[in-house]
């Protein structure tokens, strides 16, 4: 049993169900994208529980009513490109959201993770960050990224990812103790290629058509 201070496994019946559905190798790849959407719609609530609100006051039908809002704008950073198929599910229940892009690869000569694309507003500071990426593997590319976007000064950082294995889990939490990661299944191990066992394949090619 493992044990990371880190790490939220968000626990919900619809979870399992569409979990289920894109470990299985025989779903389409339409249906696998919608998965993905929705299992990162219900990763929302957790992810999202812990940000600031400030006060506000609007005017019902009937009365005044002191309610709330939320105090700062989010930006979300799904990293290319299987990230960006759990914007949509986020878009849909985060309002005023801003959407940045981070791409990276590793060399193969250096085996560093690089930054190959980069699209983030001019100014991050004070910002909360929500990067996204479903799968958390041996977590090379996920502390590159947090690396990254920790020389941008933003207000918090969290990982949001739908699969993650306990080696990327325990790398992530080794480099970057103060993100916390937000997942919907925390599986057994890595194979020798560094896939995620029992886990869903390349979420990128299955999302994209581009298994084959």
């Amino acid at each position: 049993m493992h044990s990371f201070s880190n790490l939220r496994i968000v626990q919900h019946p619809l979870i399992q169900h569409y979990l289920t559905r894109l470990r299985d190798r025989n779903t389409p790849s339409e249906a696998f994208a919608k998965c993905v959407e929705q299992v990162a719609a219900l990763l929302v609530p957790e992810s999202t529980r812990d940000l600031d609100l400030e006060a506000v006051s609007v005017h019902t039908p009937l009365e005044d009513y002191p309610g709330y809002r939320l105090a700062h704008r989010l930006v979300l950073v799904p990293i290319l490109r299987a990230g960006l198929g759990m914007v949509p599910g986020f878009k849909h229940l985060v309002p005023d959201v801003s959407v940045a892009h981070l791409g990276l690869y590793r060399d193969e000569v250096s085996l560093e993770p690089v930054v190959y694309y980069k699209k983030l507003p001019a100014d991050l500071r004070g910002r909360d960050l929500i990067v996204l990426d479903p799968m958390l593997a041996t977590g090379g590319t996920a502390c590159a990224a947090m690396q990254y976007l920790k020389e941008r000064q933003p207000r918090s950082l969290r990982l949001v990812c739908l699969l993650a294995a306990p080696e990327g889990v325990a790398q992530l939490e080794a480099q970057h103790p103060d993100v916390p990661v937000v997942v919907a299944a925390l599986d057994r191990e890595l194979n020798e290629r560094g896939y995620i066992l029992p886990g869903l394949g390349d979420a990128g090619d299955r999302m994209f058509g581009t298994e084959f």
